[in-house]
């Protein structure tokens, strides 16, 4: 790729998506256009390239576009990962546990931190059924450094903004939870450079602009 040919990457900063995203294009050193938009206000030229208006969307120079922010993941560190963020997972690993966070565990999540668009009633079994995948990666982490094996990965940073959002939904009643590791863990993200490089507040986007260079 071509010195100034970046990527364009549309975003929402607080999208957990977008975050996981943003996280390994940062660690694997690819630059790209970032255009932060609001997904209430959506700009037409998003729309023109986001067919289901949701972020994250890389569109790569040649006109390819990347529209799950786990694919953005993996096409930024198989192009470099200098941090080693894959080492030593095997594509059965990512792909279960990217199945499990993406699947059930969000699907509970939406439920139960949004509960007033679904079933104000139901909000509890959610939480109930994120909190047992939520403590299977607590026993996890109570016998590895982290999600990932060795060194906090792949699995950790593609994991770590949806738990964070478990925790927002009701802090005092996640950091009441009986889940030592997973709230060490969750507290370094909190604390981390990873986490502020990527959340630093940009304009939004305008009409004409490329884009913020991130």
């Amino acid at each position: 790729m071509a010195e100034g040919a970046w990527p364009v990457f549309w975003s929402f900063r607080r999208c957990p998506y977008a975050m996981r995203a943003r996280l390994a294009l940062k660690s694997a050193g690819q630059q790209v256009w970032l255009r932060e938009i609001l997904l209430r206000d959506k700009p037409a030229a998003f729309l023109a390239v986001a067919s289901d208006g949701t972020v994250p969307v890389l569109v790569l120079p040649d006109g390819q576009m990347i529209a799950e922010s786990r694919d953005i993941m993996l096409w930024a560190l198989r192009r470099a990962d200098p941090h080693g963020w894959m080492t030593g997972l095997s594509e059965a690993q990512i792909d279960q546990h990217f199945d499990l966070l993406d699947g059930p565990f969000k699907f509970h999540l939406d439920r139960y931190k949004y509960a007033s668009r679904y079933d104000r009633a139901a909000a509890e079994t959610h939480r109930r059924a994120a909190a047992e995948i939520a403590k299977g990666w607590d026993q996890r982490l109570a016998g590895q450094a982290s999600l990932s094996g060795e060194q906090l990965g792949l699995l950790d940073y593609a994991s770590l903004p949806f738990v964070r959002q478990f925790r927002i939904a009701d802090p005092d009643w996640f950091d009441a939870q009986d889940w030592p590791c997973l709230n060490s863990w969750l507290t370094d993200f909190l604390d981390s450079t990873q986490l502020a490089a990527i959340m630093e507040k940009y304009p939004l986007w305008q009409e004409g602009e490329p884009g913020r260079l991130f």
